[in-house]
């Protein structure tokens, strides 16, 4: 399976668009296309985020073999972790064709033993990354959001990104669901939140973190089984990530969402990650593109050092 090559890489790593010659512990992806809600989102501006991404990303590249100080080393530091970005699925008008696209590609990935980092894309990405691990056993789900996503359809489509969550707490080897980040209001009903909590989802508002701390996240991250992370960027306060569509004030901070994901790939298996809702139109000097690098950062090079221990 062939991606399309991107001009510059994620964090300057190799390039590999042929996904059967994949040979990395991590494998970058970008996802633009999933499935819009009528033509005029096939190609919406989060379709052009991967590639800001990997722009924002690039000088730090760079810098992978210097100190980094949220690492206490180098990105990968004394392990033998490697990263590839394998560029962009490219786009169809069939929009069935671009959903399986991702879920193949994943698959893929997962096939040549690679983690994937998935760039979306707007938030109808996630279950399409989850259905690829269907025949590797259970798995946790981690979602960072501002909303439930727990719609069962909107004007009668289904596997649109007001749904995410339903259609992955539909898949039988989903074990856990935490949903963190919740405020404000969305396309979610009262019906809806009674459904997601009814189903065994674990909900934990932005408000219970900011007064709590991220052990009220944490605790619920339990190492029996490994864990998808899903990142719908406005999850985050705008404050650190305005380039999103619906933002909402009282976010999580990047301090607070570094230190669940350290936690997550530190004390457990990390599955894989996807970001996805960035709006590089609306972003302020690239801080959305510059926040989401910084967490990938984090997250590899956790990874990288729980997987050598």
């Amino acid at each position: 399976m062939l991606c399309d090559s991107p001009k510059v890489p994620f964090l300057a790593f190799p390039i590999e668009p042929d996904l059967s010659k994949v040979s990395a512990t991590f494998a970058v992806i970008g996802a633009p296309y999933g499935v819009p809600y009528g033509p005029a989102l096939l190609h919406c501006d989060s379709s052009n985020a991967p590639d800001k991404v990997r722009e924002r990303s690039f000088r730090y590249g760079r810098q992978v073999g210097h100190y980094d100080f949220d690492l206490q080393g180098t990105l990968f530091g004394d392990t033998a972790a490697s990263g590839v970005d394998c560029g962009n699925l490219p786009g169809t008008l069939d929009v069935a064709r671009n959903a399986a696209a991702v879920t193949s590609a994943i698959s893929a990935l997962l096939k040549r033993g690679a983690i994937p980092v998935v760039l979306g894309g707007d938030d109808s990405i996630p279950p399409l990354c989850v259905r690829a691990f269907e025949s590797l056993g259970p798995l946790n789900v981690l979602q960072f959001d501002a909303h439930l996503d727990f719609r069962d359809e909107v004007n009668g489509e289904r596997h649109g990104y007001s749904s995410p969550i339903r259609r992955i707490r539909e898949m039988p080897f989903v074990k856990r669901i935490v949903q963190v980040g919740l405020r404000g209001s969305g396309s979610a009903r009262a019906s809806d939140v009674d459904d997601a909590l009814r189903s065994g989802n674990v909900i934990v508002p932005a408000e219970t973190v900011l007064d709590e701390g991220i052990e009220a996240v944490t605790r619920h991250l339990v190492d029996d089984a490994p864990w998808f992370v899903t990142f719908d960027v406005d999850g985050l306060d705008p404050g650190v990530a305005p380039g999103v569509i619906a933002p909402l004030p009282g976010g999580l901070t990047f301090h607070q969402a570094r230190g669940i994901l350290k936690h997550l790939c530190t004390k457990t298996q990390l599955a894989g990650i996807d970001f996805v809702e960035y709006n590089p139109a609306l972003d302020v000097r690239e801080m959305t593109a510059l926040t989401i690098t910084r967490l990938l950062t984090n997250v590899l090079g956790f990874s990288a050092r729980r997987m050598a221990a």
